[in-house]
């Protein structure tokens, strides 16, 4: 994710942090600060945000654990003023599995409250109700009433929120996946809507909420229609045939000229019929801002680079292509390059097939 640094890996898995999230911190300390100009609850308060967003990291390794489960790799965990994300590399397909990896969450929140409920009521004998008070209250019964209210949270019914995949893989279980990814979306923006009416009268904070759902759910049902109309189509299809590779030893003034002359973006380089790298237009700019244009391909190009065959299914490519944080893919057929495969073509692609189905059903 873009403006995110990160703070470290568990186990295996890439942890990090939005810039936002600093924001966060900075205004949670604000906040405290002004109510009694104490420096101390200003790092009170900072300090039960950051260990608030550690229970938030147990919540999304607990989807990833489960998602390992069956076979799926979780590519890092994002921190957020809103909570975390888990990026999985690929949703489970059965809508059992997406059942368990979405529950897996708020099952790690609900044990550790009973863990907290436990330790409170036998080894401090603490009574679990009472007032909650981030700054000076009890440490036990905040962090208690905090994964609490991750659980219930979590399990609204909207995406992006847990309570939208497990409604969608419910959903799932007696219809098409993308019939109810579509319900599940709907349902989220519904109560989206709630929020943000909520919000103009209780708290503001609810309207940012609402937003946050509603894009979700947005981009979730677009994601699965996508991933549907991906379906069944071989990569052959959607691929440019008609494409210029690049030698290692051609200078980058040389493939510039190409994109001025509007041939394309990115190249695939090649070199006695075996593919060496990719040259992107964004790698090309950056090593020609540092060493100028006459500098060799070979020292600007991409090494590690996803490649797709001309026969496989476009979905499971397109889908690497997201994953590799490229724009092209060369494609292969016995070992010859044969095309290349873009973001921009795929949407190009939907977008042709999208119309000749209207047009069809005129």
């Amino acid at each position: 994710m873009k403006w995110s640094w990160k703070i470290g890996h568990i186990l295996g898995i890439r942890v990090q942090v939005h810039m936002t999230f600093l924001l966060l911190l900075g205004w949670v300390g604000l906040s405290y600060y002004a109510e009694r100009q104490e420096v101390g609850d200003a790092l009170a308060g900072v300090g039960f945000i950051l260990i608030l967003f550690g229970i938030v990291v147990l919540h999304e390794l607990g989807h990833a654990m489960a998602a390992r489960r069956f076979g799926i790799r979780t590519r890092d965990i994002t921190l957020l003023p809103i909570g975390g994300v888990a990026r999985l590399e690929r949703m489970p397909d059965d809508p059992r599995e997406e059942l368990i990896v979405a529950l897996a969450g708020p099952a790690v929140n609900v044990l550790l409250a009973t863990l907290i409920a436990a330790t409170m009521l036998v080894g401090t004998g603490t009574p679990i109700p009472g007032d909650v008070s981030f700054v000076g209250g009890d440490l036990l019964r905040n962090l208690l009433w905090v994964n609490i209210v991750l659980a219930v949270f979590n399990m609204v019914p909207a995406f992006p929120m847990d309570g939208g995949r497990v409604l969608r893989a419910v959903l799932a279980l007696r219809m098409d996946y993308v019939r109810a990814t579509q319900i599940a979306a709907s349902v989220g923006q519904a109560l989206a809507l709630v929020f943000v009416f909520a919000g103009l009268f209780v708290n503001p904070f609810l309207v940012f909420i609402g937003l946050f759902v509603w894009v979700g759910a947005a981009g979730e049902a677009s994601m699965v229609q996508m991933k549907s109309a991906l379906g069944g189509i071989p990569v052959s299809r959607a691929m440019i045939s008609d494409f210029r590779a690049v030698s290692p030893t051609e200078s980058l003034r040389s493939v510039a000229n190409h994109i001025l002359d509007g041939f394309q973006q990115d190249f695939p380089v090649v070199r006695e019929g075996r593919i060496l790298g990719v040259l992107t237009r964004a790698d090309l700019m950056g090593a020609a801002a540092k060493g100028g244009l006459d500098t060799p391909v070979s020292d600007a190009m991409r090494t590690e680079f996803q490649t797709a065959h001309a026969s496989e299914m476009l979905e499971p490519a397109f889908q690497r292509l997201q994953g590799c944080g490229c724009r092209t893919m060369p494609v292969t057929r016995r070992g010859e390059l044969v095309g290349v495969l873009t973001m921009e073509n795929v949407g190009e692609f939907l977008m042709l097939q999208a119309a000749a189905g209207k047009a069809g059903e005129a």
